[in-house]
């Protein structure tokens, strides 16, 4: 968990406190999907080594993926073949929802919390940056109040069999 705040508070001491008009404002996040995780956050330990920069859901094919927050929509687009939404927000970290089966946004538009961001695919990837880190995103939640993250195995025979 320290290492998903050390970046936050890098920042905030790294100038010393910021003119009131420049204070990033608190942001509550929500989970953008209704899904299991079946990848948590597993940070590189290389900027380009191998890990989980975010939570990555199993999801239904189609289901709706929302913004976790409200903010600005500063991509909305095809990545290596893949189509991706990165929103960012007003405490300025920046939330990717990836690997999405289509999109409902565009460059430039606001978008409210919950609001429909596009549809997903089998999985969705979410991350959460501040400047160049990456953060966990279950922190945030946790944060925002919404609890932490549970991941759920996935087995045949679950659900009352």
């Amino acid at each position: 968990m320290w290492r998903a705040l050390l970046p936050l508070a890098l920042l905030a001491t790294a100038a010393g406190p910021p003119p009131e008009a420049s204070r990033p404002t608190a942001v509550a996040y929500e989970a953008p999907v209704v899904a299991p995780v079946t990848d948590p956050f597993r940070p590189p330990a290389t900027p380009y080594g191998p890990g989980n920069r975010g939570l990555e859901y199993a999801t239904e094919p189609g289901g709706v993926v929302r913004a976790a927050a409200g903010g600005v929509v500063t991509f909305a687009g095809p990545v290596a073949g893949a189509l991706h939404v990165t929103v960012r927000h007003a405490d300025r970290a920046r939330t990717t929802y990836a690997g999405l089966a289509s999109v409902a946004v565009e460059a430039g538009e606001v978008v409210e919390p919950g609001q429909v961001v596009g549809t997903s695919g089998a999985t969705l990837l979410w991350t959460l940056r501040l400047g160049e880190a990456y953060l966990d995103p279950a922190v945030a939640l946790a944060a925002s109040g919404r609890g932490g993250v549970r991941l759920v195995p996935v087995r045949e025979g679950l659900g009352g069999d």
